[in-house]
């Protein structure tokens, strides 16, 4: 055989060689079909051998990707018409059903994603849409993950991540706040008259049983009028003249 053949039949293999060898990162596995056959493992992570044109590579990354879901517009159950977005965090945990299942799974995850948003959201009210998201995402992480699943597809995490409501509903809620707050400083100030109420009964009891009391809370708030800086004339009346005048006009009745 003529060496310069030789020569160029073995470079030829050996491009050949170096051009089957792949490397796949921790994170990738590769699906190798084989005469149009998936081969039963993925390849990776590490060198690879890939034989071209029998076998074929398709390579596909484990990590967590997210994905923004569009906003859409989402009518609750008691007909309020909202602007909802969310975040989708996901992974391939079966490389090979990624690749034989879907045809595209980050295009069908997408789209699913943005259905079951509406369908979900549709069967909540208002309220809970926007004081119970945490209830709502583990509900549409479950809805996603059942349906991603037989793709080799974990839905791992939902987020809603912003509810935009129209102007007369932002009003409608705020006037709604308002009406809360004062109810509550009502029913806050009742609590307090009550309060107020039962204590001044004690000390009119109290009171009643000392007469001395009495008079000496008279002179006490005498002292506290007198150390303002004010017009206002005090004429003390001691109240047993009161008590005398008032035994005097009751006696005067009894005898007319």
């Amino acid at each position: 055989m003529d060496p310069s053949i030789f020569a160029i039949v073995a470079v030829i293999i050996a491009i050949y060689l170096l051009s089957s060898i792949k490397i796949l990162a921790e994170y990738e596995r590769g699906v190798v079909f084989r005469l149009g056959r998936v081969l039963p493992n993925p390849k990776g992570p590490g060198v690879i051998l890939v034989f071209r044109p029998i076998d074929r590579l398709v390579r596909l990354s484990l990590r967590v990707e997210a994905m923004e879901v569009p906003a859409q517009d989402v009518v609750t159950r008691d007909n309020v018409t909202l602007k909802v977005n969310a975040v989708v965090y996901f992974r391939i945990v079966d490389p090979t059903k990624a690749v034989i299942e879907i045809a595209n799974y980050l295009y069908a995850t997408s789209q699913l994603s943005q259905t079951t948003l509406r369908s979900i959201l549709g069967e909540a009210e208002l309220d809970e849409v926007l004081s119970q998201r945490e209830k709502l995402n583990v509900r549409l992480q479950a809805v996603l993950d059942e349906h991603t699943g037989p793709w080799g597809v974990k839905v791992s995490m939902v987020e809603i991540k912003q509810v935009d409501l129209p102007e007369s509903m932002i009003r409608a809620i705020a006037r709604q706040a308002e009406a809360e707050r004062e109810r509550r400083a009502k029913i806050i100030h009742a609590e307090g008259e009550a309060a107020a109420a039962q204590n001044l009964e004690k000390a009119a009891a109290i009171m009643a049983s000392q007469p001395a009391a009495m008079q000496l809370r008279y002179l006490q708030t005498l002292v506290e009028i007198g150390s303002e800086k004010n017009t206002t004339v005090v004429f003390p009346l001691p109240m047993d003249i009161l008590s005398n005048v008032g035994r005097i006009l009751e006696k005067l009745a009894k005898e007319a």
